[in-house]
Formats: C-alpha cells, structure tokens, sequence
C-alpha cells in the first residue's frame, strides 16, 4: 500500500507541476459546451432539452485528452521497468495511476458541470443527479480508457488508435448517464439508471486492471 499511495502522490505532484493536463481537459469542456450552444441557436428551450446529453457528450471526449500520457512518460524514461520489479502486483499498480488521472481529470469536469449546466440552461434540480452520475461515469471512463492507454502505449498516433478503441465502450456508459439526469428533470426514481451505471464501474473495476497490466507487460517485452 505504501509503493501504492506513493505512486498516487508522485503523480498527483507531477500533475501539479504540469497543469496542462487539467486545464486541457477542463478548458475544452467549457469551449465545446459553448460551441454546441452556440450551434443550437441559443433557444433556452432546446438547450435545456439538449444539455444532458451535450454535457455528457463533451465530459467524455474531454476524459480522453490526457489517455494518451497515462503511462507513456513511465514507459519512455523507464520507470515502468522499475514499477514492475517492485512487490505490488502490477494491476494494483495500473489501478493506482488511473486513480491519479481520475482525480486530475475526471473530478474537475465533476465540479465544472454545474456551470456548464447553467451555460446549457440545465435546470438546476438535475444538478445533483447529473453530477452524482458523472461521479459514477468518469471513474468508469477512466478505467476503460486505461485499458486502450495501455493497449497503444509506445505505438505512433497513439491518441488515435486510444479514441477508436475506447469509444464503442463508452456508449452503455453515455446512455445511461444522459438517461439518468433526464429521469432527475422529469421526476421520477432515477435509481435503476444509477445502478447500471453503478455496475458498469464495478466491472471496470474487476476486468481493467487485469485487462491493463497484461497489455503493460507486452508492451515492456
């Protein structure tokens, strides 16, 4: 648990030191919703009936922009080598790393979403549910995408091949998150949209690392 925290903290250090990550990410989420504002004519009825999906839509792409460097700066300067000689499995390993790029990632698209929801004119009883559900979708998103991080790791137009990999898994995720936050708008128990959304992260959770690590170890080899 030590070499795990440690990775986590190594990384989180690292983000701070960079910001570009965090700030790519964020900023493009604000840009896009505005962009697909704007492209919806500024009507406040169908953003309103449009900003769940829009949020969700571009929370997703803006997860994807940082996959690519999820291992890549530890497979180029060799650390991946000394990460697995250590005593922790390596899935725990891959497990930790993606819970750093979740917290630089995917947490501050959480704590965006209400302002871009105003942006939408997403009425604000579906604040808490739109952002309960991304708590739920991003960290499955991340998995996910660690899987396809570590599937193209040292390959050229690898952020390519990331987003052609990735993106067919991220549909059930997107469905039910977007139908989550509409059943919040319309009044009814959104509890079965959560629960799937719920388990698609526990069997990320189960699969991903195994699915990563053994990806990692080819690509060493």
């Amino acid at each position: 648990m030590a070499i795990l925290c440690a990775i986590i903290a190594n990384d989180l250090r690292l983000a701070w030191r960079r910001g570009a990550d965090t700030l790519t990410a964020v900023g493009f989420f604000v840009l896009a919703a505005l962009l697909f504002g704007f492209g919806l004519g500024g009507d406040p009825s169908a953003l309103a009936r449009a900003a769940a999906g829009l949020i969700w839509v571009t929370a997703l792409l803006a997860s994807m922009l940082a996959l690519e460097r999820m291992f890549a700066a530890d497979f180029e300067d060799g650390s991946l080598d000394g990460l697995m000689m250590t005593d922790a499995p390596l899935e725990l390993i891959m497990l930790a790393k993606a819970a750093a790029h979740w917290i630089t990632t995917g947490l501050p698209l959480i704590v965006a979403a209400p302002g871009i929801g105003l942006m939408l004119n997403l009425p604000t009883d579906a604040f808490a549910a739109l952002m309960l559900a991304l708590l739920f979708g991003t960290p499955t998103l991340t998995l996910i995408g660690a899987i396809g991080a570590a599937l193209t790791l040292g390959a050229r137009r690898g952020g390519v091949l990331i987003s052609l990999l990735v993106l067919p898994l991220y549909i059930p995720v997107l469905i039910f998150g977007v139908a989550a936050t509409e059943t919040a708008l319309s009044g009814a128990a959104m509890d079965a949209r959560l629960m799937a959304l719920g388990g698609f992260f526990l069997a990320a959770l189960a699969l991903a690392p195994f699915a990563a690590a053994a990806a990692l170890r080819q690509a060493v080899r």
